[in-house]
C-alpha cells in the first residue's frame, strides 16, 4: 500500500541553534553539532545533506512523501531548502506565532514562494486562544494562498526541551479544539489539520470535526494521551472517529523527527494493526495512508 506521511518534523541544524539560544556551555562554532550531541542525536548537517538523508530514509521503507514541519518559529528556510530540492517528495509546513503581531505581513515575508503549503499553529506554546482575531488572520491567509491550517490541540510536550533543560510553560486550556471550530467554521475552505486525534481532547475534537466538514485529524504518534481515556484503544479511537468524519478526513502520520531513530515504522505497524482490527476496508485504509494526503497536497 502506498504510504504518505503527514507529520514529520524537519530536525535542521538551524532549529537547534534557535531552540537552544540560552542554553550555557555551548560553543559559539559548531553549536547545532554540540546541542545534537549532548542530546544523544546525530548532527543534522546542512539543509541540503538532511533532506537527502530523509530521502533515503523515506525510501528504505518505501514512503513516497511527507509533510516536513519547521519546528521552530524562524526555521522556515531549511524546510524551504528541501522542498525545493525535492519537491516530489516533500510537502513544507512551518510553525508560526500569531501572538507576535503583524500577522499578515509576517505571513506574507515567509511565503514568497511556493514551497510552503502548511502553517502550524501551537496556541498552548504561544499563549493564544484559537478563536482570537489574529488566528483569524492566519486563516485569511490560508484561504488566499489555499494553504491548510495545522493546529496543535492538548497535551504538548517536547522531549528535547526536557533534555536540554529549558522550561515548557505550556497553557493546555488554549489548545481547545472547540475554540478552533469556531475559526475554521468560518473558513470553510481552508483544510485544518488537527494532529494526534486532539492530543486528550478527544471528545471536544471529534465534535468540533462533526461540526466543521473541513477539519481532518492527523494520526502521528504513540498516542499515549489515550491514558487519560479508560479503557480507550486506539482500535476504538479510529472506530469513533470514522463513524464520525468518515474515510476521507483521517491522515496517516508518525511525528517522526531526529535521527539516528528516523522514520518510526513501529507507528505504522500499530496503526495499521488497529484499522484492521476496526475492519476497515482497503480502500478506506488507502485513503488514510496515502489518498488524502495526495488530494490535499497535490
Amino acid at each position: 500500500m502506498r504510504v504518505c506521511d503527514a507529520h514529520c518534523h524537519f530536525v535542521s541544524g538551524r532549529f537547534l541553534e534557535l531552540l537552544a539560544a540560552d542554553v550555557p556551555g555551548l560553543p559559539a562554532d559548531g553549536r547545532a553539532r554540540a546541542i545534537a550531541e549532548r542530546v544523544g542525536w546525530e548532527d543534522p548537517g546542512s539543509p541540503e545533506a538532511l533532506a537527502d538523508r530523509w530521502v533515503a530514509e523515506l525510501d528504505r521503507h518505501a514512503v513516497s512523501r511527507a509533510v516536513l514541519i519547521a519546528s521552530i518559529p524562524g526555521d522556515e528556510a531549511s524546510v524551504t531548502t528541501a522542498v525545493v530540492r525535492h519537491p516530489a517528495r516533500f510537502v513544507g509546513f512551518f510553525m508560526f506565532n500569531p501572538a507576535a503581531g503583524d500577522v499578515s505581513a509576517r505571513l506574507a515575508r515567509i511565503l514568497d514562494g511556493p514551497a510552503l503549503r502548511g502553517i502550524c499553529l501551537f496556541p498552548a506554546m504561544h499563549g493564544y486562544q484559537l478563536d482570537d482575531e489574529r488566528v483569524r488572520e492566519v486563516f485569511e491567509v490560508a484561504a488566499d494562498a489555499g494553504l491548510a491550517v495545522f493546529a496543535h490541540c492538548g497535551v504538548l510536550t517536547i522531549g528535547i526541551r526536557k533534555k536540554l533543560g529549558l522550561a515548557s510553560p505550556f497553557d493546555l486550556r488554549l489548545g481547545n479544539p472547540l475554540a478552533l471550530a469556531a475559526t475554521a467554521a468560518r473558513h470553510p475552505s481552508v483544510p485544518v489539520i488537527i494532529p494526534h486525534f486532539g492530543a486528550g481532547f478527544f471528545q471536544r475534537a471529534i465534535m468540533a470535526a462533526d461540526q466543521c466538514p473541513n477539519i481532518h485529524f492527523d494520526t502521528s504518534s504513540s498516542n499515549s494521551w489515550m491514558k487519560y481515556h479508560a479503557g480507550l484503544t486506539l482500535e476504538t479511537v479510529f472506530r469513533q472517529v470514522l463513524a464520525v468524519t468518515g474515510a476521507d478526513r483521517l491522515l496517516f502520520g508518525t511525528d517522526s523527527s531526529f535521527f539516528p531513530r528516523g522514520w518510526q515504522q513501529p507507528i505504522y505497524e500499530t496503526q495499521e494493526a488497529a484499522l484492521r482490527a476496526a475492519d476497515v476496508s482497503e480502500a478506506d485504509r488507502t485513503k488514510i495512508f496515502s489518498g488524502n494526503f495526495d488530494r490535499l497536497f497535490a
